[in-house]
């Protein structure tokens, strides 16, 4: 684990890497996915936020700092690199996130940082963005998205009503079965079934979210809620 101070900091060509040469290349075989981020430069702790904050909020998840967006290795570039990514991890998340770092020497003797993160306890993890303004992101396929406003809500919700047992209602009941649908149910499509308002639909699903009924689930142009 590596000092959070940049002022001590090893310089790259001290930084005693694991042997780890088929290993990385086994992750970038991988690719980039739901779990795994490539990150060539590290210049702008805001920006890797915005990757922890998504994975924390989703599965957990790595990056490989030091590798190009098409798997080729670069290697880490200084050792400012660590440095800003522990500033990502304590000054720009909110709450501040656990991270650990691990250097390999992988192909053609370049470094390779993985930085790894699980998923959040208490979710959302904010980004403290330009201005002030708080933003928590999720990871979908290869991408950091913004969470919708009512992800974030259910997030909130269930961290704060973790072993509560509510009653599930008729229309709960009804959100349930439309969420067992292979493609599952939008809030706009159970309003119009259920014939409640947007504030009313939003409640049920926040409930049913924090009770462990119903999950969001990303379909590739808007989030759809499915019972587990």
């Amino acid at each position: 684990m590596y000092n959070r101070r940049k002022s001590q900091l090893p310089a790259v060509k001290d930084i005693r890497g694991i042997k780890g040469k088929f290993y990385i290349a086994s992750l970038i075989e991988e690719g980039e996915y739901e779990h795994q981020d490539f990150k060539f430069a590290v210049s702008d702790a805001r920006k890797i936020a915005r990757s922890l904050s998504a994975f924390a909020n989703n599965d957990g998840g790595r990056l490989l700092i030091g590798v190009k967006d098409n798997g080729a290795i670069a290697g880490v570039r200084n050792e400012e690199d660590i440095f800003v990514v522990e500033q990502a991890a304590e000054m720009y998340c909110e709450p501040p996130q656990e991270i650990k770092v691990t250097a390999f020497k992988a192909e053609g003797g370049h470094t390779v940082m993985r930085v790894e993160i699980g998923r959040a306890p208490i979710r959302p993890v904010h980004v403290k963005e330009t201005g002030g303004e708080l933003r928590a992101y999720y990871r979908v396929r290869d991408e950091n998205i913004a969470a919708p406003p009512l992800l974030v809500r259910a997030w909130k919700h269930a961290s704060g009503n973790e072993g509560s047992i509510i009653e599930v209602n008729s229309q709960g009941r009804m959100l349930l079965e439309m969420a067992s649908d292979s493609d599952g149910v939008t809030i706009e499509g159970f309003m119009l079934a259920a014939h409640v308002s947007r504030q009313t639909a939003e409640d049920i699903a926040v409930s049913l979210y924090g009770m462990g009924l119903i999950e969001f689930m990303y379909n590739g142009t808007c989030f759809t809620l499915k019972s587990l």
